[in-house]
């Protein structure tokens, strides 16, 4: 069975579940909540947790591996077959810390610990439903809240407009194969996360639809139309897709995937980035990035994606 015919038998039954989808959508995971394992852990509330050391020792890749990947997506982007790239590379992590134990200290909006695979913690919503009513944020735009006028910073910066803009129109185009009356909400609002011993300022926008009141019948339906999330592939989606593949030369995994709950009524979901993954020897690795776009500086964007590796 695919996940698409159980998350719907299982929301026609009104039955709540866990779920969580790989980025390529090859691999899931689905679990009633009843039977739900020891060894899976989630939190769908932002926790409070201080006095802790929660500093990373880490190793990014080389700027010069970087740089040659990120002139391949400029370059597409001057050939047209890209506007809006998320690129993603993957850091190596020192701590003493176990998975489990990061997954304890680690205060976040969302998060989870799967097995003694990965644990990822997150800012980032993907969709809620809630009284058939849709709901998705994507998030694009970060800088570090200790610069002065940083909230005024961002906003004003025509990079992160650009980029930002961009994704909300995809968003908005995806929502809207899934719902009616389609509309943005609220556009570039900020917020401030933990972001290990700094915080940083992150740029979201809230978009809503209508569904059908029948609507739980169709949960696989619903999120196999939306994914991959549009905040981490890129516009147009499609052929961002096919490029991330070739450009990024990795496997992305459960990375940049979703993780949800079904409670019976509503749904709320998570995208899954801030995210260590255990490898089989042991070494821990961490995966973040950025969005490209024509207007990126690679500086900029290299010491992005070093400021996301973190433990909040």
């Amino acid at each position: 069975m695919s996940f698409v015919e159980k998350l719907n038998k299982l929301g026609s039954q009104c039955e709540p579940f866990f779920f969580m989808i790989n980025y390529e959508m090859s691999d899931y995971e689905i679990i009633t909540l009843a039977l739900m394992p020891d060894n899976i852990k989630y939190s769908f509330q932002q926790e409070k947790i201080s006095n802790t050391n929660k500093k990373l020792d880490f190793k990014p890749p080389s700027l010069q591996d970087y740089t040659y990947k990120f002139n391949s997506v400029i370059n597409n982007i001057k050939k047209g077959n890209t506007y809006l790239l998320n690129l993603t590379q993957v850091s190596k992590v020192n701590t003493n810390y176990s998975i489990e134990e990061i997954y304890n200290i680690a205060s976040a909006r969302f998060k989870l610990l799967y097995k003694d695979k990965f644990v990822c913690f997150t800012p980032e919503r993907f969709i809620n439903i809630k009284d058939n009513k849709i709901y998705t944020y994507p998030m694009k735009g970060t800088i570090n809240a200790n610069i002065p006028d940083a909230k005024k910073m961002i906003l004003s910066n025509p990079k992160e407009l650009a980029e930002h803009t961009m994704v909300v129109d995809l968003l908005r185009n995806d929502l809207s194969i899934v719902a009616q009356n389609v509309k943005v909400d609220r556009f570039r609002y900020c917020e401030e996360v933990q972001a290990g011993c700094s915080n940083l300022i992150q740029v979201s926008s809230q978009i809503s639809g209508s569904l059908d009141k029948s609507w739980k019948n169709n949960i696989g339906n619903i999120l196999n139309s939306l994914l991959p999330a549009g905040s981490i592939t890129g516009t147009p989606k499609r052929k961002t897709i096919d490029l991330i593949d070739k450009i990024e030369d990795y496997d992305r995994d459960y990375f940049t995937g979703i993780c949800g709950i079904f409670d019976g009524k509503s749904l709320e979901s998570f995208v899954m980035i801030r995210f260590i993954e255990k490898q089989k020897d042991g070494t821990l690795l961490y995966k973040s990035g950025g969005g490209i776009t024509c207007d990126s500086n690679i500086k900029e964007e290299y010491q992005e994606m070093c400021n996301k590796v973190y433990i909040p």
